[in-house]
Parts: structure tokens; C-alpha cells; sequence
């Protein structure tokens, strides 16, 4: 008896000593290989692999409000809630046949994933993945159903998303998870190609693709309707081809204004968020793709689109100069920051790494191999709205 309680004693001893928290953690999207990377920020480091997610070639991640599970939206339709102190698969469904990202509800208990075939949304429990929703798009003259893009989660248990091909923009609001209420925004826009919401939950802001301008809803007061914002911020230009989509989820907001990144341009646009009123432009190095502010807001890096995508620029906020240009190497995807700003994540696709910058020094501090990554999310994600 004696020397199975010692036994017991040094299991439990070894399992603390393994303990670790989840805020620190993260995963790296491997997209060729359909497998995510879990990480740690503190000393940055790769900790385990999870294979078997399907085509993640435009995978996204939310993460549960405990920062335990990570849910990944794969572009095959699959959804995967993953263990990160496991590094395994805690349940997997085949939802739709092709999706393009997802929110979590404000409680932590709803998952939703927006899709382009059938277009619509579905949503799902959160701890079993059961279907607890599904709204079906609105209905094409060929017989198929608009996509579902920038879709985010709102205040008030909602969820807000985009109709690319009938120009809408709709609110679900889950108060009620039985009997869901929808409200439909018409002629917001042509082809809305991407939505984010500000920081503080109040604006849903949809990029418009067929038309130059952004379509803003007020969440405070939906009776107001849909502002169009920044209207022909181009006109009069000559336009340049788009190689790749602006992501719109990872604008930057730094005290009293916005950056985003203007479609098909070279330039950083910045609005005033008292009025939403373009006050400046800042040329940059190419097509803007991520546009993202340091978490203390001093900062906003900025990362382009195909052929000009081996490079990230810096924009000094205070002075709204381009301060630093760095070249980590071909096919920069993505950007994230550490929670409290210090390193910055940077994946380098074609260089089958990821590079780990210091933000202050702008000097490189870490790398590590990994397999085509593209996006980079961290846990703490959690806890901030609309990501």
C-alpha cells in the first residue's frame, strides 16, 4: 500500500509539473498539410502538431472563452474543435461544402460558420458541435443561394455577416438560441466582400467590392439603417487589377482613427471614427491585405498582396509616417500580435517558416520551421470582440 501511494504521489507530481495555462498559447495554420502548430508566446516556441483538418487554404480560428479549445473553419467546409493542452481533435463535423471563416458567441456557448456552398450560415453548440441553427441565404436567380462572408460576433448575442451577391447585410440575434430573430439589411452595397467589427462591439463596417466605399450599421441603432461611408474614395483613379482580397477583420483602430487598407491601391486609408471621414492616405509598398495595430496602438504594420507580398511596412501612428520596411521573405500571409505587443508573428509561406519580430527594435528574435503556415491566432483572442 505504502509504495502505491508513492507511486500516485510521483504521478501526481509529474502531472503538475506538465500543468500549463492556455492564455499563453496559440496555433499556426500549416495550410498545405491540413494541420495546425500549437504554440507558445512567452518564449516562442512550437509545443506539438494536430493533423487531419482538412483543406485549410483560407482557415480561420476562434478560440472558446477558457481559451482551452481552439475551432478552426476549414475552406472544406469542415469545422474542428481542437484540444491545445491535448494537441487532439476533440470532435470534428463536415458542415457545408465550402466555408470561409466563423465567430463565437458572446456567452462562449454558440459557434458559427459562414458559408459559400449552400451560402448561408450554420450554427452549432459549442461543447458538442451540435446543429443548432441553420440560415439558408437569400436565393439567387440561378438557383443557388448568395455567399456568406464577414461574419463576426456582436454584443447582445448576435452575430452579424455579409451577403456577397445580393448585396445585405443581416443580424441574428440568438437571445432566444430556440427561435433565433434575423434582420436584413437591403441594397447595402455592391458585393460586400468582407465585414469587421470596431473594437468596442457598436460598428459593423462591410468593404464593398463592386463599388468604391464601405457600408457602415450603427449596432446601437439598427433603426437607423445602413451608412454608406467613404464613398468614391477612388474616383477619378485610375484603378489597378486586385491580386488579392483586403482582409478587413484585422483593421487597425489607434485612438481617434481607423486605417484600412483600400482595395486595389497602394495606399493605407485613414478615417476619422467620430464621423467616418477619410483625413489621410499613406502610400505603401503594395495592395494592403492585413492592416493591424499593435495592442498599445503606437503602431500599425501593414502586409501586402501578390507579386509585392515579401515585405511588411510600419506606420508610426502619432506622426502617420512610414517608419520602418522589413523584408522577412516570400509570401508573407499573415501577422498577430503577442497579447501585450512586445513580438510580433509573421508567417512566411514560401519560406516555410515563421519569423518572430521584436516590435520595439524591429529586429528578428525567433523562427521556427513550419510547413506553408498562413494564419497565426493566439489564444487571448478570447477575449476581445469580433475575433
Amino acid at each position: 500500500m505504502r509504495n502505491l501511494l508513492v507511486i500516485l504521489l510521483l504521478l501526481g507530481l509529474a502531472a503538475c509539473a506538465s500543468t500549463r495555462g492556455t492564455g499563453d498559447l496559440g496555433v499556426v495554420i500549416e495550410r498545405a498539410s491540413g494541420a495546425v502548430m500549437v504554440v507558445t508566446t512567452t518564449d516562442p516556441a512550437r509545443l506539438s502538431g494536430v493533423e487531419g483538418l482538412g483543406d485549410l487554404s483560407h482557415a480561420s480560428v476562434v478560440f472558446s472563452r477558457d481559451q482551452r479549445f481552439a475551432y478552426v473553419f476549414g475552406r472544406d467546409g469542415g469545422l474542428t474543435k481542437i484540444d491545445l493542452l491535448n494537441s487532439s481533435i476533440e470532435r470534428r463535423v463536415m458542415q457545408s461544402g465550402n466555408s470561409i471563416g466563423g465567430a463565437i458567441s458572446q456567452d462562449g456557448r454558440l459557434v458559427a460558420v459562414s458559408n459559400y456552398t449552400p451560402g448561408g450560415v450554420k450554427v452549432f453548440d459549442a461543447e458538442t458541435l451540435e446543429l443548432i441553427a441553420d440560415i439558408p441565404a437569400t436565393p439567387l436567380p440561378s438557383g443557388k443561394r448568395s455567399k456568406v462572408v464577414g461574419l463576426v460576433d456582436a454584443p447582445g448575442q448576435r452575430f452579424v455577416f455579409s451577403l456577397f451577391d445580393s448585396d445585405e447585410i443581416w443580424v441574428a440575434d440568438f437571445r432566444n438560441r430556440a427561435q433565433p430573430q434575423i434582420r436584413k439589411y437591403l441594397n447595402i452595397g455592391r458585393q460586400p466582400y468582407d465585414g469587421l467589427i470596431t473594437p468596442d462591439g457598436r460598428y459593423y463596417i462591410a468593404g464593398l467590392f463592386g463599388e468604391d466605399g464601405l457600408a457602415l450599421l450603427d449596432l446601437w441603432q439598427l433603426d437607423r439603417g445602413v451608412k454608406r461611408i467613404l464613398d468614391g474614395y477612388g474616383r477619378g483613379e485610375q484603378k489597378l487589377p486586385v491580386y488579392k482580397m483586403p482582409h478587413l477583420e484585422g483593421w487597425a483602430v489607434a485612438g481617434d482613427h481607423a486605417f484600412l487598407p483600400a482595395v486595389g491601391r497602394h495606399e493605407v486609408l485613414v478615417v476619422d471614427r467620430r464621423d467616418w471621414r477619410e483625413v489621410g492616405r499613406i502610400p505603401v509598398h503594395g495592395q494592403p491585405v492585413f492592416v493591424m495595430a499593435r495592442p498599445d496602438q503606437r503602431q500599425v504594420w501593414v502586409n501586402f498582396a501578390h507579386p509585392r507580398n515579401d515585405t511588411v511596412q510600419v506606420i508610426d501612428v502619432h506622426t502617420l509616417k512610414l517608419v520602418r520596411t522589413l523584408t522577412p521573405g516570400p509570401a508573407v500571409m499573415h501577422m498577430e500580435f503577442t497579447p501585450r505587443g512586445e513580438h510580433v508573428w509573421i508567417s512566411v509561406r514560401d519560406g516555410d517558416r515563421v519569423a518572430v519580430y521584436d516590435t520595439e527594435s524591429f529586429q528578428r528574435v525567433a523562427q521556427m520551421p513550419a510547413r506553408r503556415p498562413s494564419g497565426i491566432f493566439f489564444a487571448a483572442r478570447a477575449q476581445r470582440i469580433g475575433l
